[in-house]
């Protein structure tokens, strides 16, 4: 039974496991499956996913990513920031301002003071086929769920995002709909999804939905992909604080409909919860 040493850390309350490659080593025959019991908030250690850093051909580091379901997915914003204070402080890199290989593509996170990192999230997906989406049009197109119809706005940050704007209660349209619109026929690799209320030109509230998650605090990735549906949208400027129930980040994106080639920045925090050593 190995024994295998762990950080837990959180960046607005979407909490993740780290391990370094070696501790990595002891177990990875069990993944999956085992990422579903570390995850475990009973019987296990409690989190929305795992990252280790491996090495990258392309880039400074790589990762493996790995969901509190056991399936893998792209890329987490807020998980990179957290993947990027710790291999900084593990002296994987040396460098506060590096790049990682996901399954988005490069990603480059920097850390600034005040445990906060800023990643340049690389520009967003808003080809149909691309995100993807079986829907004709990203924006505003009309999806029926079992109850209600809602106007959807499909963008992947490297993921793919249903942002739906709603005046009214987005925790419980989120809680109510998450799931369902997760798996609709629109997004053959399902889809996470958020409920945005607009509060100002700079000012958005966000409820969130994760693909294999459920309800989580935040969602650094649903957070740009909600600046990016609201300047598209024409209801934002391009610098938005984007209030989450586990916190706030800011989103910079300098594009629009007309010319949408531009990088999305997101900043924000990661911290150290605890470490440990658990037994597999």
């Amino acid at each position: 039974m190995p024994a295998v040493n762990f950080s837990k850390m959180q960046g607005l309350g979407n909490d993740f496991i780290l391990m370094m490659p070696e501790e990595y080593e002891k177990i990875k025959d069990k993944f999956p499956d085992i990422s579903v019991k570390l995850c475990d908030r009973r019987f296990g250690i409690g989190a929305d996913g795992i990252f280790i850093p491996k090495k990258s051909e392309i880039a400074d580091l790589g990762w493996y990513f790995y969901q509190s379901d056991g399936s893998t997915a792209q890329m987490c914003g807020n998980g990179m920031r957290c993947f990027a204070k710790f291999v900084f402080d593990k002296k994987l890199t040396d460098k506060k301002k590096f790049s990682v290989e996901t399954g988005a593509g490069i990603i480059v996170p920097e850390l600034l003071e005040d445990n906060c990192v800023r990643v340049n999230m690389s520009k967003p997906v808003l080809e149909p086929h691309k995100i993807p989406f079986n829907g004709s049009d990203n924006l505003n197109y009309v999806l029926e769920t079992s109850a209600q119809k809602f106007s959807v706005n499909a963008i992947s940050m490297g993921n793919p995002h249903c942002v739906i704007f709603t005046d009214g209660d987005a925790k419980m349209q989120a809680l109510n709909f998450g799931a369902e619109i997760e798996k609709h026929v629109l997004f053959p690799e399902k889809t996470n999804v958020e409920f945005v209320q607009v509060l100002s030109r700079n000012e958005i509230n966000v409820e969130v939905w994760e693909r294999g998650c459920g309800i989580t605090l935040a969602c650094g990735t649903g957070a740009c992909a909600s600046a990016v549906a609201s300047v598209l949208n024409g209801l934002c400027d391009e610098k938005i604080k984007v209030n989450l129930p586990g916190g706030s980040l800011t989103i910079e994106w300098a594009g629009n409909s007309q010319n949408p080639d531009f990088d999305v920045y997101m900043t924000g925090n990661a911290e150290y919860v605890f470490d440990g050593c658990i037994n597999i």
